[in-house]
């Protein structure tokens, strides 16, 4: 066959494979959500009918001509896997757009490029360790200020908004407290004032809640997590249902280059279709752990939203389908020697940062995850010096329950 023939035949399958979105396959279609986690952003492969996304491993794409590109034409633009991904995630965010990037904070970043000096972010104080970095360690010197506020009573925020407030930034289940944030009244108010709620939604994930259903602007996650569920890749994204929004984050993901490549994507890809099974173990798991360790006579106190008790568990079941596999918990001794002496004794809590793998982790928020932040600041936000974080995987719920017996001794 000739060149230009076989040329002619790769533009158009890129371009027909580019212009299958998610919506080919499940427009007009209520479809459930485990349903979407299967088949959103997923079309067989026009070249070969392969039912699994190829994973596109390559820097550019052939043009007839110049400037006919049929859609691609340099990978750090666009990719047909990363396309199937963003669709994807799009879909089961319940959001119209959806952009990735080469982890969390890649993505964090370029929402944080939409302000300019001068301008004002009211950020919840239970948050991230390295999202706190980046806006206190890079963004602030560049004239944006950031206020940590608690937003455990959402009409708190109104004290704090200025003329240059031009951002609000939510974690709910907040890191590492698990702290809820009621995320509707938080929309109403960030509206009111003209401002982008941002939430990221990592500790949740798409299974247990959406954010854009309840009004929020941009939904951030570090796919690193359940999303990819393996501990197996580094990734990060954004979903969001405004147009203009969407033009200026695209153009931030492809000027600023932070993209992930076609086998990472691939990797997010895999680890969605069993996000429902995944996360209905880990809901199942987390709450027979929390409520052991609530009993245990060595804990001081136990965070996890499922708790009765818990502040704001009222919201949590309002806006929440499940209460996830993370747990946080303080001992009597609250002493960094007493909480290293129960890391160092776990066997199936693997010591690491990092959560939302199928494996359990434990960490240590105050030396690891959150090191970045001061210790006045740190403790008086409550993270205290033996808090532990558990990110409880999807093994046998006896098995961990015997695992943290044996390290609380």
């Amino acid at each position: 066959m000739h060149n230009s023939c076989l040329i002619g035949i790769v533009i158009y399958l890129c371009a027909n494979y580019q212009s299958k979105s998610v919506y080919n396959k499940m427009d007009n279609q209520n479809y459930k959500l485990a349903t979407r986690l299967i088949h959103a952003g997923v079309e067989p492969d026009p070249s070969t009918g392969a039912i699994m996304t190829p994973i596109y491993q390559t820097s550019t794409y052939v043009q007839a001509a110049p400037g006919d590109h049929k859609g691609y034409e340099y990978a750090r633009t666009q990719n047909p896997t990363r396309t199937a991904l963003q669709n994807a995630l799009a879909s089961i965010e319940n959001a119209k757009y959806g952009l990735c990037f080469g982890s969390g904070m890649a993505a964090t970043d370029a929402v944080l490029k939409l302000l300019q000096p001068g301008d004002e972010v009211i950020v919840s104080n239970d948050l991230y360790g390295g999202t706190y970095r980046i806006m206190t360690k890079v963004f602030a010197h560049y004239g944006i200020k950031f206020s940590f506020i608690s937003m455990q009573n959402a009409g708190d925020i109104e004290g704090y908004i200025t003329s240059k407030t031009r951002m609000l930034w939510i974690e709910t289940p907040t890191n590492p407290l698990l702290n809820i944030i009621d995320i509707a009244a938080c929309a109403q108010i960030a509206h009111a004032h003209n401002m982008i709620l941002v939430c990221d939604n990592t500790f949740a994930s798409p299974y247990l809640q959406n954010p854009i259903d309840l009004g929020t602007d941009i939904v951030l996650h570090s796919a690193t997590k359940y999303l990819g569920g393996h501990s197996d890749v580094v990734h990060g994204c954004l979903l969001l249902n405004d147009p203009t929004l969407e033009e200026r984050l695209r153009f931030m993901q492809n000027s600023c280059g932070a993209v992930p490549g076609p086998h990472d994507c691939w990797l997010v890809l895999r680890g969605i279709k069993t996000l429902h099974i995944r996360m209905q173990r880990h809901c199942e798991n987390g709450e027979a752990v929390a409520k052991y360790l609530e009993q245990h006579p060595k804990v001081a106190k136990v965070y996890w939203a499922g708790f009765p008790h818990h502040p704001n568990h009222d919201i949590a079941k309002k806006q929440m389908r499940g209460f996830g596999g993370m747990i946080s918990f303080t001992l009597k001794d609250d002493s960094i020697e007493a909480a290293m002496s129960v890391l160092t004794r776990t066997k199936l809590f693997s010591l690491a940062e990092s959560l939302g793998g199928v494996e359990s982790l434990i960490g240590h928020p105050a030396t690891m995850t959150h090191g970045s932040i001061p210790r006045e600041e740190r403790i008086k936000n409550g993270l205290s010096d033996s808090l532990i974080r558990l990110s409880v995987g999807i093994e046998d719920a006896d098995d961990l329950i015997a695992d943290l017996a044996t390290a609380l001794v």
